[in-house]
């Protein structure tokens, strides 16, 4: 009996650490803002309006997963944006001929790997050439005529909840596991942490890096068909700044831009609490550069308590 007891004992401590003193906080910081709008704008806390949130929190938050995983490696995808839109235009335009794999990723890990390049000159450069591919490819017209099969697909709610927040939870998930309890995600932690120590202890340092960016890439390409499942069209000019949401939804959660930090239900948060702000925002008809104030201003608080809780959780 006892030893159940330990077992028992032993599994809440687990659990608890996976809950870090930094996601606590962060929680803390999304019932606030939740209380506040409550408070502010009546129809803020109605079930429609809640699910709206998460619906619309869902794009960011597949992306920000990605990015996580990168900025835990040590790396940056500022590229993100337009790698969505490659994946949206030429999904939208082969769609009969099925999804194309997203090669965006890979491009940029094998760069950032390989080549030597820091991860923010690469991105910064592929974030251009992207856009410029999606743009030529279409002559910068929207694609139109996504069939309404493949919409249904990401507008359906079956059980009330919308299916894209079900399945970003399912990749949320995936995510987790990865990190938590994979020699990837132990690997990603190590490479970002220092990746001299990691060499040295014989962890594959390219192909840790070049997985990092291939799933920022493929997390990309999965939101932006949540995007064109919505809208029916594909713009190439789709996903304009979606990189910046990313990485603050990320940074609100917890993860380090120095690399071996990080965590998948902090970026979760993080990108519910950005979605939250903009839509109670939106309710109380606040103009949108007073939203884009408050997004930066949440970042900078976001970034000083990495700095107080640098080590802790």
């Amino acid at each position: 009996m006892s030893d159940n007891v330990q077992d028992s004992a032993m599994s809440s401590r687990k659990l608890f650490r996976s809950f870090s003193v930094r996601d606590a906080g962060t929680m803390i910081g999304l019932a606030a803002i939740v209380a506040i709008f409550g408070l502010l704008a009546p129809d803020f806390l109605s079930q429609r309006n809640l699910l709206n949130i998460l619906q619309q929190s869902s794009i960011n938050a597949c992306l920000a997963l990605g990015m996580t995983l990168v900025i835990i490696s040590g790396g940056i995808d500022l590229s993100v944006g337009p790698s969505a839109a490659i994946a949206a235009v030429i999904t939208a335009t082969l769609l009969v001929a099925g999804v194309p794999v997203p090669l965006a990723g890979l491009v940029n890990g094998l760069l950032v790997a390989y080549a030597g390049l820091q991860p923010f000159i690469v991105t910064l450069g592929t974030l251009s050439t992207y856009r410029a591919i999606a743009l030529i490819y279409t002559g910068g017209n929207p694609v139109l005529g996504v069939p309404q099969s493949f919409r249904a697909l990401f507008n359906g709610a079956p059980a009330g909840i919308p299916n894209p927040v079900v399945m970003v939870a399912f990749v949320a998930l995936l995510a987790w596991i990865l990190l938590k309890k994979t020699p990837l995600g132990e690997y990603l932690l190590a490479v970002g942490g220092n990746e001299e120590a990691a060499y040295i202890a014989g962890v594959p340092i390219a192909l840790t890096k070049i997985t990092a960016y291939v799933i920022s890439g493929v997390l990309a390409a999965l939101a932006s068909m949540i995007l064109i499942g919505r809208l029916g069209a594909a713009e190439p000019i789709l996903g304009n700044l979606w990189e910046l949401d990313a990485i603050a939804a990320a940074a609100i959660g917890g993860a380090s831009l120095m690399g071996g930090k990080g965590s998948i239900v902090g970026t979760i948060l993080g990108a519910i609490i950005l979605g939250a702000m903009r839509n109670g925002l939106t309710l109380m008809n606040v103009q949108a550069f007073y939203q884009l104030l408050a997004t930066g201003l949440i970042i900078l608080v976001a970034m000083m308590i990495d700095r107080v809780t640098r080590g802790q959780g």
